[in-house]
């Protein structure tokens, strides 16, 4: 099991907060090794991520990304406005600066947010495929300068090609090893000028992503319904890219919801520790989310957001802290019946460790399950197309469909589940954890766990390449064995990792993509002590795949 630290559910005291002016000179002073695999551009699921005291997420970094970005723009004739947002996170601020002074330099049209505002992922995704929208030439890519929820420390850098989502392996592969090739040359072919030559250029322009972001929501959410219903409703944005979003929501649809903390702080020294002791802003971690799960007696719902707000959390009167899985169910029971203008055969994309709940809800209703691995990419395509009506991960990342039909965002959008919440609770009457336990009734009740622990770089590179032949056993945890993969049955993509499939339970064993941790998921809808077996068997697994 998951090693908890004394500190997890704890705020943290004020010497092991992140020193965040040593942080910042960090970005700046060390000068990374690319003779080093760990110091070197390496894109995950999510863009490269990295910490400036390590050594992998430093101004050299960015300023090679951003110069390998415009070059790829110009291989790919994409000649429209670039939107680049970033997020609260400390090395947010420094590296898009950095990354603005390398695109200036290379006359790349650059749209930033009005005021320097903070701007969620969503916020990007849904401007690019805005701008977008019926043209073929002129087209709009994205930059969003993120970790997500990773701790304070932490530096990211992700790239949303033309169909507004993150950028599948291919493009950020070539991005990868262009960056690295242009720093090992000591950045001698980045184009760049000052800050202040780049805020100045004629191809800088402020975008008010806010306005943008917010006229359109009610073409995802049925405010009139909500409004209706007098609940009562609060949102903690964990002093993250949405902070100044959710006042300019709840005025512009005349929503009773009470923003319970405005407060943005580098060290996040408002959050209590995740389980590790560190702080992360996991909205789906109950050791991270002590504030919110403090609101289930004060509201009818409650909902909170990750930093750059592809994250949600949601609190429910009846039952507090939902687990992610649970609320996807609950989501995909609820717009598969309550939005007449979809496709009737759009599916459900859910990834490999989402819950075998969403399969029995999508097949009651009718649905097809697409299932892919980590990673909202896989969902892009679907999503523009309509063949999803739904892409959902378990780590709390969803987006779907506006109510006509057509795509709103090829991102994870943190802010439309919350406001679904209030949806769901307004029109059925019911909270969400009423309704997942609704669905419990008709189903099966699943036990599910994940176990993180520490892994070295090479023993997740021993994991994600696990086969169907290291899995010898013919049964699981008293089951008979009906499935052993590595590849997804929705699109045949590699996991990069294994999954092992019985009739009544599953689990998975992947490393993580952003940190130095491995994950093992189970699920099984034969109860607790039938998931611990299944838990075991997994780490068996781990353990020998790990020597």
């Amino acid at each position: 099991m998951t090693r908890l630290s004394p500190l997890a559910g704890q705020l943290l005291p004020q010497n092991l907060l992140v020193d965040i002016p040593k942080l910042i000179t960090a970005y700046y002073e060390v000068k990374p090794d690319a003779g080093i695999a760990a110091q070197r551009v390496a894109f995950g699921t999510s863009g490269h991520r990295g910490v400036s005291f390590d050594g992998n997420f430093n101004e050299v970094h960015v300023l090679a990304i951003s110069q390998a970005i415009c070059e790829y723009r110009k291989l790919q004739g994409i000649n429209g406005p670039l939107f680049m947002g970033f997020d609260s996170h400390a090395l947010s601020a420094p590296a898009f600066a950095s990354a603005l002074e390398v695109l200036a330099a290379n006359g790349v049209e650059v749209r930033i947010a009005v005021g320097d505002e903070f701007t969620p992922t969503p916020a990007i995704s849904h401007a690019i495929l805005v701008h977008n929208r019926g043209r073929e030439h002129g087209l709009a890519d994205g930059i969003v300068i993120t970790p997500s929820h990773n701790p304070p420390d932490g530096g990211g850098f992700k790239y949303n090609p033309p169909n507004g989502g993150p950028a599948d392996t291919d493009v950020t592969k070539w991005i990868e090893q262009r960056a690295n090739a242009l720093i090992e040359s000591g950045l001698k072919d980045v184009r760049r000028v000052t800050v202040a030559q780049a805020r100045a250029a004629a191809t800088t322009r402020e975008h008010d992503f806010v306005s943008a972001y917010i006229e359109d929501l009610d073409n995802v959410i049925d405010f009139e319904v909500i409004r209706g219903a007098e609940l009562r409703m609060g949102v903690d944005p964990l002093g993250g890219a949405g902070v100044n979003y959710w006042g300019r929501i709840a005025e512009r649809y005349q929503l009773p919801l009470d923003i319970v903390s405005t407060e943005v702080d580098p060290t996040f020294r408002f959050m209590t520790a995740d389980w590790d002791g560190k702080i992360r802003m996991d909205p789906s971690s109950s050791h991270a989310m002590q504030r919110l799960i403090g609101l289930k007696d004060r509201y009818d719902i409650a909902f909170a957001c990750d930093t750059d707000h592809d994250r949600h959390g949601i609190v429910a009167a009846s039952s507090g802290l939902m687990l992610p899985n649970h609320y996807l169910a609950v989501m995909i029971d609820y717009l598969f019946q309550n939005r007449p203008q979809w496709r009737s055969d759009s599916a459900v994309g859910k990834t490999l460790v989402s819950s075998g709940m969403i399969d029995r809800v999508a097949a009651n209703r009718g649905r097809k399950v697409y299932e892919v691995p980590v990673g909202f990419k896989w969902f892009v395509d679907g999503l523009v197309s309509g063949d999803l009506g739904f892409g959902g991960e378990e780590s709390a990342g969803a987006s779907f469909l506006r109510r006509n039909g057509k795509v709103w965002t090829t991102d994870k959008d943190g802010l439309i589940p919350g406001l679904l919440s209030a949806e769901i609770t307004a029109r059925t009457g019911r909270d969400p954890g009423e309704s997942y336990r609704t669905l419990t009734e008709q189903f099966g009740e699943p036990a599910s766990d994940r176990v993180d622990a520490a892994a070295t770089p090479e023993q997740k590179q021993k994991l994600s390449k696990l086969s169907p032949a290291q899995i010898t056993a013919s049964e699981m945890a008293g089951e008979k064995i009906e499935a052993v993969l590595d590849r997804a049955p929705g699109n045949n993509a590699a996991l990069g990792g294994i999954k092992v499939v019985t009739r009544n339970a599953w689990f998975a064993a992947r490393p993580s993509g952003t940190e130095n941790i491995y994950k093992i998921y189970g699920e099984s809808f034969r109860g607790e002590d039938h998931l611990r077996r299944v838990l075991e068997e997994a780490q068996r697994v781990v353990n020998a795949a790990l020597g």
